[in-house]
Parts: structure tokens; C-alpha cells; sequence
């Protein structure tokens, strides 16, 4: 008579209660279960469609506009997407058009808030507006127009910032999707922000999604650390987020 194989349990099974990771799959003989195998298919699938996702610019500027701020639609230098992946350095630079609006558009003002597409729109789609929402009413600053970027990575925040004449930036952009997290955010601050700029410079608030941090604490540990900013005058590696630390 043939054997069959039967499904053993993880020992950590237990612990999924509090990660989305993919942990405690349990085993069928040396291999994982199908469902668990077709699930790790679908989330792989899930992680590229967010990689070449798109941002819904009409609908997220028809939003904005309930905030009562000036909006701007900008471009990076990648044309298109592929052009984006394999040009990275694209990304981090504004067309021609997108660099005269801003010249145009240029005030004094305390804060610069970049909404980016990033290796994620899907995410910024889902979390950006509940996002600023919680946010915008916190910030006590005077705010430049919002910016919507498309094809952007993280630095292209520096000269939109810096040609708006903002003394901080706020980047909320996609972050690589993972095999649980494709609707994963990140939040990008910079103090002084000007091209050149490296990352040591900016400080980061990750994984801002329903399963991960809420928009609502994100928000606050945002404004925690545009506060902190302020008063010292600087941004990442020597800016910390000692909020919630005992004195």
C-alpha cells in the first residue's frame, strides 16, 4: 500500500498571531504544503503588479484639494517605467517641466510634503490621504504646495523641496514591496533639504500600512520628529525619536 504523506505542523504556529512574515508553514514530507506554496506564488505576483503600478494623479489631486493647499504634478526624469528600474539615477532628477513649475510656484515656506510613487504606488494610493489627513492638522507651519511625483525615488525630494524654498521636506513615497507587504509606505525627512544630499541626512518612518503602523501613529512620530527638527536644526543619523523614551 502506497504511504501518504501527511501535513506536520510548525512549532511557531503561534507566533503568527503577531507577524504577517512567512513563518510557521508546516511540511509535507522535505517540502511546504501546496496552499502555502500557491500562497507565496500569490504574494510574489502581488509584489510585481505593485512594482509597476501606477499613481492615480487625478484622484489623489481631487483629494488634496479638500486640504485647501496649492497642488503640483511633477515628473523625474524617467519617461517611463522600465526607464525608471534600470535608471536610477533618473529618478532622482526633475524634467525640464516639472523644474520650471517649481521655479514658478517658489514661496518661503516651513515644510514641503512629496507624495512619490516609489517601487510602490499601490501603497501610496492606499495610505498617503489617510496619511495627511491625521497629519496636515498637527502641522502648525506654513506648508508649500503639495507635490505629486511620479517616477520618483527618494531623493528627488531634495531639489522639489529646495526649488520651493522649504527649510524641511516630507516624503511619502512606496516602499520595495516584500512578499506580506506591497501596500507598504515609507515617510522621508529631510532638514535643509538641497541636492546632494545623501542618506545619512534624512530619517525614516517604514512600513506605514493598516497590518503594519497605522497612519494615525504614523503621523504622530512624523510630527514628533518635524518638531525635533525644528528646534535642532538638523535631520537624520543625529536626530533620533527618543518619543515615548522614560527622562
Amino acid at each position: 500500500m502506497k504511504k501518504i504523506q501527511r501535513t506536520t505542523t510548525d512549532g511557531w504556529e503561534s507566533l503568527k498571531a503577531f507577524t504577517a512574515a512567512r513563518i510557521a508553514m508546516g511540511r509535507v514530507g522535505s517540502s511546504i504544503p501546496l496552499k502555502q506554496s500557491l500562497e507565496f506564488q500569490l504574494a510574489h505576483a502581488h509584489a510585481r503588479d505593485a512594482v509597476y503600478s501606477a499613481l492615480d494623479v487625478d484622484a489623489l489631486m481631487e483629494r488634496i484639494k479638500t486640504f485647501g493647499l496649492p497642488r503640483l504634478a511633477l515628473h523625474s526624469q524617467a519617461q517611463n517605467r522600465p526607464q525608471y528600474l534600470q535608471r536610477p539615477d533618473y529618478g532622482r532628477l526633475l524634467n525640464d517641466t516639472s523644474a520650471q513649475l517649481i521655479s514658478e510656484s517658489a514661496y518661503p515656506c516651513d515644510v514641503c510634503i512629496i507624495i512619490a510613487d516609489g517601487l510602490s504606488a499601490t501603497a501610496v494610493n492606499q495610505n498617503a490621504l489617510p496619511l495627511l489627513e491625521a497629519l496636515l492638522p498637527m502641522l502648525n507651519y506654513k506648508i508649500a504646495p503639495i507635490c505629486l511625483a511620479e517616477q520618483a525615488r527618494v531623493a528627488l525630494g531634495d531639489p522639489i523641496a529646495h526649488g520651493l524654498q522649504a527649510k524641511l521636506s516630507i516624503m511619502l513615497i512606496g516602499e520595495r514591496p516584500g512578499l506580506s507587504s506591497a501596500d507598504s509606505m515609507g515617510a522621508y525627512l529631510t532638514f535643509n533639504p538641497r541636492p546632494g544630499l545623501t542618506d545619512e541626512m534624512r530619517n525614516c518612518i517604514s512600513n506605514i500600512r493598516p497590518e503594519g503602523l497605522p497612519c494615525a501613529a504614523a503621523a504622530q512620530k512624523i510630527f514628533y520628529l518635524v518638531q525635533k527638527a525644528f528646534q535642532l536644526q538638523l535631520s537624520g543619523v543625529n536626530l533620533k525619536d527618543n518619543a515615548g523614551l522614560l527622562s
